[in-house]
């Protein structure tokens, strides 16, 4: 049997540990591009010191865990074994500070216990899913980025933590300023939502609650920086039907729910595009959704796909069974559901 409040405890202190150590590799970025000459190779290492840092804890709180993690050691074992352990190295560096006498070895391990299957595939019941940096583009251009960890059970998250290190839980700071504290998010089923400053894991923590915007009122639109994985023609489009447009407020990352959760935007269109030719519709990804959708839903906001069905995190590492993301106060997503359906997209699923 579970015990949520344990879990949740070990999930803050990881992502809290997490952020900490992703806060300090972005800002030596400089110096690790350097080091690797290869403009990728920072975020490269963030990842897996993030991903590192969550499995430790976690499993030095809570024993073994089931963790479905985006990455694994494979790459850094091959290059070990071809001679060169310059990136893994650079790994047990970067957590260093906050794991002492950490090892290679350990890193490894730590970072491979994240291979583990989603509990639909194996008939268990619960598991962790972690996306250590969640806005690779925000994270290298020194913007926003988040890392997500969630708890699954039954096909939907019950805990989730979301760490935005460069987000302000000063509203009014603009996404570019970006705060050295960040924010924490803490979600739990039924219970509600908390943020709380990202530095401190003991801090007090506010409950976020998002109200319905007036009627009337200019719709502002969450978007990411550049183009990516949504139709942004189409949600102009959308925009065009719920009222006179704001100026779209503009991040990378799961830390785009939290925005819309505590009111800086009104709504969050991740619409499916055309399928490129010779691959397939773009499959959305459990661990980059389901932390922030929680904290989403328990601040008071309806979180569905396109056809306006809930998220369903049960069939393996990603939304099979759901198109698309929309995530707004609840009048207003039924506004956007609406919307969708008059301009006939996406074709119902039988």
């Amino acid at each position: 049997m579970t015990d949520y409040a344990k879990s949740m405890e070990a999930a803050r202190e990881a992502v809290h540990y997490a952020c900490a150590v992703c806060r300090d590799l972005q800002g030596r970025l400089g110096e690790m591009q350097s080091r690797f000459k290869d403009d990728k190779s920072p975020v490269t290492v963030a990842d897996f010191a993030s991903q590192a840092m969550v499995a430790y804890i976690l499993t030095a709180r809570l024993g073994r865990v089931r963790l479905v993690a985006e990455e694994d050691a494979a790459a850094l074992r091959a290059q070990i074994e071809r001679g060169d352990s310059s990136m893994a190295e650079a790994v047990a560096e970067a957590v260093r500070p906050w794991w002492d006498d950490v090892t290679v070895e350990d890193v490894l391990d730590a970072i491979d216990v994240g291979n583990a299957e989603p509990a639909s595939s194996s008939g268990l019941h619960g598991f962790w899913t972690l996306d250590p940096i969640d806005g690779t583009k925000g994270f290298l251009r020194g913007g926003q980025y988040a890392v997500s960890l969630a708890w699954i059970e039954h096909g939907a998250p019950l805990i989730g933590v979301l760490g935005c290190p460069n987000l302000s839980l000063d509203y009014s700071r603009p996404f570019d300023d970006l705060d050295p504290r960040g924010v924490l998010y803490l979600a739990a089923s039924g219970e509600g939502v908390v943020e709380a400053p990202g530095d401190d894991p003991a801090a007090h923590a506010n409950k976020v609650v998002r109200l319905e915007p007036a009627e009337g009122e200019p719709v502002r639109l969450c978007e990411s920086v550049e183009s990516g994985h949504t139709s942004h023609d189409l949600s102009e489009r959308v925009l065009e039907r719920l009222g006179e447009p704001a100026e779209p407020a503009r991040l990378d990352s799961q830390a785009k729910y939290a925005v819309v959760a505590r009111g800086q935007a009104d709504l969050y269109l991740r619409l499916p595009q055309p399928p490129k030719p010779g691959k397939g519709e773009y499959i959305e990804r459990i661990w980059d959704h389901a932390a922030g959708a929680l904290v989403a839903r328990e601040a008071g906001c309806a979180v569905t796909d396109v056809f306006g069905r809930e998220l369903d995190f049960g069939h393996g590492k990603g939304l099979e069974k759901n198109r698309g993301v929309v995530v707004a106060p609840v009048r207003l997503h039924g506004m956007a559901i609406g919307a969708l359906e008059e301009l006939g997209s996406f074709r119902h699923p039988e």
